[in-house]
């Protein structure tokens, strides 16, 4: 049996996530596994109020723990399409917003950086390219898209149901939604996923829901998964979430 742990969309709350991580550490002294891996669940960044500490950590733990993955969403590729030479916008972005509006929360991520928000595009664009390191976004554009442990597989958004993995169109992996969120197929592997806020975890058999909202406020939820049993680890310890129920 493989034991993985997931932590679902941090969205720049640093503090949230050193909890997470502290619960972790716990279940893993309790089971006496301290091998199993970590999957962070990708949107690392924008609305919450520390972005670059969520990046320059993850960075950090990424190079010395071999045991952590952290997965690209949405909102950190957004990032890195802005952060290019010229500011680019992801096309699966909805034709009324822009990296910038607030509703995103982009200046919010970039304020964390230094950059002063209320700038007008162009220049904070030039501001952001100068306080956000190349290391940061070599980082950002670089984070993978998917991986694997025992019986799931994970992702920031979900899967297109009934292709292959190898098939897939990338930016499903990081935007999908009802195509993949009311589909009750069995998809092989549980498929592990955050992107769409739920007010608690979801097991629905097929797939796994974790962002709980921090974008808004909520919790970061931190799971472990043994087979496709999965617990919620709390402060007072594991709860298991039933498949089809909410935790």
């Amino acid at each position: 049996m493989t034991r993985v742990y997931a932590i679902g969309d941090v969205h720049g709350h640093l503090d949230q996530l050193h909890e997470a991580l502290a619960r972790i550490t716990a279940d893993r002294r309790a089971t006496g596994d301290p091998s199993a891996p970590v999957v962070q669940i990708g949107d690392l960044v924008d609305r919450g109020p520390d972005s670059r500490g969520v990046v320059r950590f993850l960075m950090s733990e990424t190079a010395r723990d071999p045991r952590l993955t952290v997965l690209r969403g949405n909102h950190d590729n957004m990032l890195a399409l802005f952060l290019g030479d010229s500011p680019a916008r992801d096309p699966r972005l909805r034709p009324q917003f822009d990296y910038l509006h607030s509703r995103i929360g982009g200046r919010q991520a970039l304020a964390s950086w230094g950059v002063d928000p209320d700038l007008p595009e162009d220049q904070l664009h030039r501001q952001a390219r100068a306080a956000v390191s190349a290391a940061e976004r070599d980082f950002l554009a670089t984070l993978p898209l998917s991986c694997a442990f025992g019986d799931c597989l994970f992702v920031h958004a979900g899967i297109r149901p009934g292709v292959p993995l190898d098939r897939q169109d990338p930016s499903d992996l990081y935007w999908i939604r009802d195509e993949f969120l009311l589909d009750s197929r069995d998809h092989g592997p549980l498929v592990v996923h955050g992107h769409t806020p739920v007010d608690r975890v979801e097991h629905h058999g097929n797939r796994l829901a974790i962002d709980t909202g921090a974008a808004y406020g909520g919790p970061l939820s931190t799971v472990v998964i043994e087979g496709r049993r999965a617990f919620l680890l709390t402060p007072s310890g594991r709860q298991e979430i039933s498949p089809h129920a909410a935790a």
